[in-house]
């Protein structure tokens, strides 16, 4: 398969393996977080979860310009080896007072988004001289995707199966130990490639380095309409999935066969992750083509129509909640890939890499702000149209954003780009 070609080379399977276990122990971070939160605080768990995305977007606009200055590989381990010890030692703290606590919980959240927003840009920076082939960018670009789309698919399936005999604490643990691999596998990287560690240029202001981002995202037309829409997306898909979604589990009752409500919610987002995988699989094969914003609007189109089904199977006897929830979590997944490939694919084929640590920094800035809106009105949507409507508007959103997308660049074509 084109898309494990990259694999051949030593440091991309060491990178890819670092990530990969690293995005595992996130999801179950997330998954924890997700339900510990809504256990207690209900409904003002949101705010928990947007005071990540305000951390994150503070972090993005605040450490760029200083970010930038560093070797970008030695930054990703520093990040990593930083977040292992977070975790380590809120694991520690929850099992020294016997329980979590919302104060707990924010110092995790704070520390691990501070960690992200010096990771994510760096690593824009890295790939290019890590995968060593410009020809095999994309593919890489689709196969570092996947790492994503596979730690959906296990990461909350494992949280299901193990939450009956590994105390919830320890999924915090399991995420340090994670990190620690991928900080181990850079440095293997660096001593493969001695000389291929990108130093830290000169300093740009913060403020310069997220307008650079943006004028590179802009000066492509489909780059720079996801971008303009990118917050909406991400809001609404955060907002229902790690906020309305275990609200609603919890509230309802719904309980998995083993490990409870926590099981159930992980149940439905391992099932997200199933068809995400397969999609990102068939989408990391294609050929861009010349007309890439067909396939990425469709996609939104997937995503807000599973959505809108989630709120739907709310509404079924008790006994087809959890398979209703299950089977349109995996339809809206596979509209994900369908977006996020060629977009990803774009960003790095079109843009110079010179911008492409400002351009992921643009829209990270972009879609923090987009979901911390989104959170810090759920909790008061909510209580105002219900779980059932908050999560249907949440995917009108989406069908929405991709009608505008599909209507506005209906006969757009893709410039002396062909087959790309």
């Amino acid at each position: 398969m084109r898309l494990l070609a990259p694999l051949r080379r030593t440091p991309v399977a060491l990178l890819w393996g670092g990530l990969s276990l690293s995005a595992l122990g996130d999801q179950f971070f997330a998954v924890t977080l997700g339900w510990v939160g809504v256990a207690l605080l209900g409904e003002a768990a949101g705010y928990l979860t947007a005071l990540q995305f305000l951390v994150l977007l503070l972090a993005v606009l605040g450490l760029g310009g200083w970010a930038d200055t560093l070797d970008q590989r030695r930054a990703m381990i520093v990040a990593d080896l930083g977040r292992a010890a977070v975790l380590a030692a809120v694991a520690a703290a929850w099992v020294g007072l016997g329980a979590p606590s919302a104060p707990l919980l924010v110092v995790a959240v704070v520390l691990l988004a501070l960690g992200q927003a010096v990771f994510q840009p760096a690593l824009q920076s890295v790939l290019p001289g890590v995968v060593g082939e410009p020809a095999l960018l994309p593919a890489a670009n689709g196969l570092l995707d996947a790492t994503e789309r596979t730690a959906r698919l296990l990461g909350p399936a494992l949280v299901g199966l193990l939450a009956t005999i590994v105390p919830i604490v320890h999924f915090l643990t399991l995420d340090a130990a994670t990190f620690l691999a991928s900080a181990l596998a850079l440095g293997w990287i660096g001593r493969l490639q001695p000389g291929a560690a990108r130093a830290g240029g000169a300093r740009e202001p913060a403020w310069r380095s997220i307008a650079r981002g943006v004028r590179a995202m802009g000066s492509h037309p489909v780059l720079g309409f996801k971008l303009l829409t990118a917050g909406p997306l991400n809001g609404a898909w955060y907002a229902t999935f790690f906020f309305a979604l275990p609200l609603a589990i919890e509230r309802l009752g719904v309980k998995a066969p083993a490990g409870g409500g926590l099981g159930a919610y992980g149940l439905v987002i391992s099932a997200y992750g199933s068809t995400n995988l397969v999609s990102n699989l068939v989408m990391g094969g294609r050929a861009l083509g010349d007309r890439p914003q067909r396939v990425m609007f469709a996609g939104d189109w997937v995503v807000g129509l599973g959505m809108m089904l989630l709120g739907a199977a709310l509404l079924l006897p008790p006994g087809w909640v959890l398979p209703g929830l299950m089977a349109s979590a995996g339809f809206a997944a596979l509209g994900g890939p369908m977006s996020d490939i060629p977009t990803a694919v774009l960003r790095q084929t079109r843009l110079r890499p010179g911008d492409l640590a400002a351009s992921m920094r643009a829209s990270m800035a972009v879609s923090s702000a987009g979901v911390l809106v989104a959170l810090l009105a759920a909790p008061g949507l909510v209580s105002g149209l219900g779980l059932v409507a908050f999560i249907a508007a949440m995917g009108a959103v989406l069908v929405g954003v991709g009608a505008w997308g599909s209507l506005r660049f209906m006969a757009w074509r893709e410039p002396d780009r062909a087959g790309a």
